[in-house]
């Protein structure tokens, strides 16, 4: 990344907040996260930052998934089955928000080979296997990503999942694919059931903290960059490790959720490796904690490529 001229003004947040879909009362969906992490940036003076991504053009997302998996959720024709593998209900909103979601993530992969780092303020679908789509994940965007970097000349790609649920669709994806290697760092005893193996897993007890959690990532994330030598890494920035997160069973604080982001992104700075980041799960109660843990990671990225 010699050359590279880095300043806040350089960053650009990819925002799909605007691409709501329905859900049923209760739902445990927490959309509703995405629009208070845009007001929560808009109010830290970020929200200039703030771009709109283009939808994914759908042969990148065909590269990725099945071809009949692809038609039948862009034309309603998902089976019972489907629908409650995804645990989504289906409507024209949903797959705008996932064509945009998409692109997302293709918009900061680029972001990050131009300008060193890209954001995207969602994404990390990272249940969503080749012919079918899992817990709130339909189409994988960190695959369609790694593939479209492929397309821009990245020969080796790497993907730091710190998500608290293992990446299954991804490791799935790619468990063949020498040219994509896959950590993640999540609750071993936590969806999903059974989990696909990766090139590199470290599942963590549940109850587990700050230093337990923070000296695995370490120790595995150098060990990855060793193994993968990659060209671009895409980092899953989940926020569910958190203490309070209804669906994570690990007990990460802000202050190691916080430290966690600088070392992954500060490791890779050190490396000269380009970051696209996607925020992955957060479903605390309210909605507003797991925002502001998000919104931190953001600043975390901004403060890391701005001062280096």
């Amino acid at each position: 990344m010699k050359g590279v001229h880095r300043t806040v003004s350089s960053v650009r947040l990819w925002d799909t907040s605007g691409f709501t879909f329905p859900l049923p009362p209760g739902h445990p969906f927490p959309g509703r996260k995405y629009q208070a992490l845009r007001q929560l940036l808009e109010r830290a003076d970020l929200g200039r930052l703030l771009r709109t991504p283009a939808p994914v053009d759908l042969g990148a997302v065909l590269a990725v998934h099945e071809a009949g998996y692809v038609e039948r959720f862009l034309q309603g024709r998902w089976s019972d089955r489907e629908q409650k593998r995804v645990g989504l209900p289906w409507s024209v909103e949903l797959v705008r928000r996932v064509l945009h979601s998409v692109g997302g993530t293709v918009a900061a992969v680029r972001d990050a080979l131009e300008r060193g780092i890209g954001v995207h303020l969602a994404g990390g679908a990272h249940h969503a296997h080749r012919e079918f789509g899992r817990g709130f994940c339909v189409w994988n965007d960190l695959a369609v990503a790694a593939f479209h970097a492929r397309d821009l000349g990245v020969d080796r790609v790497l993907v730091v999942d710190c998500d608290v649920h293992q990446g299954d669709g991804t490791a799935s994806i790619f468990a063949h694919d020498p040219a994509v290697y896959t950590l993640s760092v999540h609750g071993a005893a936590n969806f999903p059931h059974p989990k696909v193996a990766g090139d590199l897993d470290v599942g963590l007890r549940d109850g587990a903290g700050d230093a337990e959690y923070l000296r695995a990532l370490h120790a595995a994330l150098r060990r990855a960059l060793e193994e993968s030598r990659p060209q671009l890494a895409l980092y899953v920035a989940g926020v569910d490790p958190y203490l309070r997160d209804q669906m994570g069973r690990l007990a990460l604080t802000a202050a190691g959720l916080r430290a966690r982001d600088r070392m992954v992104l500060e490791i890779l700075w050190e490396r000269r490796v380009p970051v696209a980041i996607a925020l992955g799960g957060g479903y605390t109660e309210p909605v507003g904690i797991a925002a502001r843990l998000h919104a931190q990671t953001v600043r975390v990225a901004v403060n890391v490529f701005a001062r280096r």
